[in-house]
């Protein structure tokens, strides 16, 4: 059983979604990243930049336990451990990996900062409502959806006519698209692709895991040890 180090955002959905996909037993260890957990040097052992989500397998390579962190390599270490959801040549993998670190280079980074400067940093104390700030995070999110959109003319799927990690590490930030103040009027086939993830059963319950935790964050106490002020 690998034990999932998780909290219900949608860096964590990535390997909840992944790991129901995959047909993978997991038991979940959260980090309440409001209170500090990950700061805590247990997790640090693990996941030494103190982020979520982490894992441990206790059946590595060569069935010895390994413990890994950022969610990119975990979802290509699952992927190759389950043969799952990789693509099957070498050109097909290759798509995979581009649209993977698509996301973790580009629309995670570029999502995660159009919500804080959106949702938290107005609301902190003192008050950081920066409309230079805003305006540029939501514009580079809005841009990377238009590249979503045109690929997905193009393809069922972020690599192809398939599904794979490069999807499910998509998805989560995707699904908040109003929440970055984005539109999908002019996005028919970034929604087209949304509907369809979110009615898959392993969507739904790995984005379901500690769901009632999901507004943790947004005390003042929590964002100080969030964001350190």
């Amino acid at each position: 059983m690998i034990d999932l180090y998780y909290w219900p955002t949608p860096n964590g959905w990535k390997i909840s979604i992944a790991l129901e996909e995959m047909g993978l037993a997991y038991q979940t260890h959260l980090i309440d990243i409001g209170a500090g957990d990950q700061f805590k040097p247990e997790f640090l052992k693990i996941s030494p930049n103190n982020r979520m989500p982490a894992i441990v397998d206790p059946e590595g390579p060569d069935g010895a336990p390994i413990s890994i962190f950022e969610s990119g390599a975990i979802l290509q270490y699952l992927a190759r451990k389950t043969g799952q959801f990789y693509g099957e040549t070498e050109r097909e993998r290759i798509a995979v990996e581009e649209w993977l670190f698509w996301q973790v280079g580009g629309l995670g980074p570029m999502a995660g900062q159009a919500h804080h400067f959106l949702k938290y940093a107005p609301n902190l104390d003192p008050p950081q409502d920066l409309p230079y700030a805003k305006d540029r995070y939501r514009t580079e999110t809005g841009r990377l959806y238009g590249v979503m959109d045109r690929k997905l003319a193009e393809t069922r799927y972020l690599a192809g006519d398939f599904y794979s990690i490069a999807d499910m590490a998509a998805w989560g930030w995707a699904s908040l698209w109003e929440g970055q103040e984005q539109t999908l009027e002019d996005k028919p086939n970034l929604k087209r692709w949304l509907d369809e993830l979110s009615a898959r059963p392993a969507v739904q319950k790995g984005r379901a895991l500690a769901a009632d935790r999901r507004g943790g964050t947004q005390s003042k106490e929590a964002q100080k040890v969030l964001f350190k002020r």
